[in-house]
C-alpha cells in the first residue's frame, strides 16, 4: 500500500492535472468506479488502478476491478487518495488510461445522424455539459472544433460523469468540420442571438447539426457564413445570452422530439 504523499506514483499523478504532461506521457486520469466501469466498457486501454478499500468499499460498481491483474491495482491509503482526487465524494478509485485519436474519419453516423458541433469552447464544465447531453439524447457525436480546453482536462470527466466514454466525438478545425458536414450530407444550423428564424421552426427531422459558439463571443464569421441556416432562442428576459451547454440541451431536444424520441 502507498500511504506516502512522496511517492513517485503519486506525484506523477499530480502532474497529470496539466494539459502538457498528459500529452508528454500520453495517459490521462480518470475518477470514479461508474467512470471506470464506462471507459472499460468502451475498451479504453487503462494502464494502472488506484484503489482506496475503504472508500471503495461503499461502491455502487464493486465488479469494476474484475478482470484487472493484481499487477495493475496499486492500493493507497485514505489521505494518499484525497491529495489526488479531484472531485469530493469520491468512490475511492483512480486509473491511468491512454487517451484516443478522435479524428471526424473514424466517426460512425446513423442513417439519419444528429450532431453537436462547438465552435473554440473554452470551460471544461460547459464541454462535460453537453457531453452529458449527447448521451441522453443518444446524439451521434459530439465534434469540437478549434478547441480552448481538450477533451481529457479532468474537469470535463468530472463534469461529464463519464459521457465523455459513451459519445462519440472527434477533434478538428472548423475547416475540416465543414468539409465534413458536406460529404456526408448533413445541415448545418448556426445558433446566433441575432437570427431570424426560432428554432423550434426548424426541421430537424433529416441529417442536421447543430453548431455552439463560446458564451463571451459567440459563433465566428467562419460558421456564421458557412453554415446551412442560423436559429436563436427565444428571450424574453434581461440577459441575452444563455450558457452554452443548457442552449445545446434546448436545441438538442427539439430535435430530439421533432424525432419522436
Amino acid at each position: 500500500m502507498i500511504s506516502s504523499l512522496q511517492n513517485p506514483s503519486i506525484k506523477n499523478i499530480a502532474k497529470l492535472a496539466k494539459s502538457r504532461e498528459r500529452r508528454a506521457q500520453n495517459l490521462f486520469v480518470i475518477e470514479g468506479a461508474r467512470e471506470l466501469s464506462l471507459a472499460l466498457q468502451s475498451r479504453y486501454e487503462i494502464t494502472q488502478v488506484y484503489v482506496c478499500r475503504e472508500l471503495f468499499s461503499k461502491t455502487d460498481y464493486p465488479d469494476v476491478l474484475t478482470g484487472f491483474e493484481a499487477d495493475r491495482i496499486t492500493e493507497i491509503s485514505p489521505v494518499v487518495f484525497e491529495k489526488i482526487a479531484y472531485r469530493e465524494d469520491s468512490d475511492g478509485i483512480i486509473a491511468l488510461a491512454t487517451p484516443r485519436r478522435h479524428s471526424l474519419a473514424e466517426l460512425q453516423l446513423s442513417n439519419n445522424p444528429f450532431v453537436i458541433i462547438l465552435e473554440s469552447v473554452e470551460k471544461p464544465g460547459n464541454l462535460g455539459a453537453v457531453l452529458r447531453t449527447a448521451d441522453a439524447a443518444a446524439v451521434d457525436a459530439v465534434i469540437v472544433c478549434d478547441p480552448q480546453t481538450e477533451l481529457y482536462n479532468p474537469n470535463v470527466i468530472r463534469s461529464s460523469v463519464g459521457a465523455l466514454f459513451t459519445v462519440q466525438t472527434a477533434v478538428c478545425s472548423s475547416q475540416e468540420a465543414l468539409q465534413w458536414l458536406h460529404v456526408h450530407g448533413i445541415t448545418s444550423y448556426a445558433a446566433e442571438l441575432q437570427a431570424s428564424d426560432f428554432y423550434q421552426d426548424v426541421d430537424f427531422r433529416s441529417p442536421s447539426a447543430i453548431i455552439m459558439g463560446t458564451e463571451a463571443d459567440g459563433l465566428t464569421d467562419f460558421w456564421l457564413k458557412n453554415a446551412s441556416a442560423r436559429m436563436k432562442i427565444p428571450m424574453r428576459g434581461k440577459i441575452d445570452s444563455l450558457n452554452v451547454s443548457v442552449s445545446a440541451a434546448v436545441l438538442t431536444f427539439e430535435a430530439m422530439r421533432q424525432r419522436g424520441f
